[in-house]
């Protein structure tokens, strides 16, 4: 793990720490800005000059929040959370919707780890910051959409969502599956 991380949430005032993190990874994932679970389909333009216009309009109106990881002044790692109003999109909303009791208060959408920082616990620390700033908001059911690896070693790049277990040791507590590595897994504060 690395050593003296520390999470400042997304606001106005970290915008350019996390602009640069995402300018690093050429807009992340093919140039999204973390923008996917924000905008309806029919809204997006899939440009990523674009999507980083909408994610920072989206900051600056308080509909974007993440739980930013620094290293130093240096952002390194996120995780992005929000309402269902500010997260409408999830990946398969059918199956989703079909076992849904109630929507949550929260939902915990996004992880991204910079490529010099993967594999030394940033996710970790991203998820515990989301907790906090979550808790500090006023709390309440949060949900999250993890991969559930069946303890094989997976990409990087196709645990955006995290890992069933990392949930696990954060105290969430399996609901059911979605999709055919996802499940849905939930935790009250």
């Amino acid at each position: 793990m690395v050593e003296g991380l520390t999470v400042r949430a997304l606001t106005p005032e970290t915008w350019d720490a996390f602009a640069a993190l995402a300018e690093r990874h050429n807009g992340v994932w093919g140039g999204c800005w973390c923008t996917w679970f924000h905008t309806p389909h029919n809204e997006k333009t899939f440009d990523a000059s674009s999507n980083r216009e909408v994610k920072q309009r989206l900051v600056e109106a308080g509909r974007a929040h993440a739980a930013l990881v620094f290293d130093g002044s240096r952002a390194v790692g996120w995780l992005e959370y929000g309402t269902p109003s500010e997260l409408p999109n999830i990946y398969h909303r059918k199956e989703y919707e079909a076992g849904l009791e109630r929507l949550p208060d929260y939902r915990l959408t996004c992880f991204f780890t910079d490529r010099n920082y993967r594999r030394q616990g940033v996710s970790a620390v991203a998820l515990s910051g989301a907790l906090s700033l979550i808790t500090a908001a006023g709390g309440g059911l949060i949900e999250a959409y993890p991969q559930d690896t069946g303890g094989k070693k997976i990409t990087a790049s196709f645990l955006y969502n995290g890992t069933r277990t990392l949930f696990e040791q954060a105290g969430f507590t399996y609901q059911r599956p979605k999709g055919k590595n996802h499940c849905v897994m939930t935790k009250t504060l």
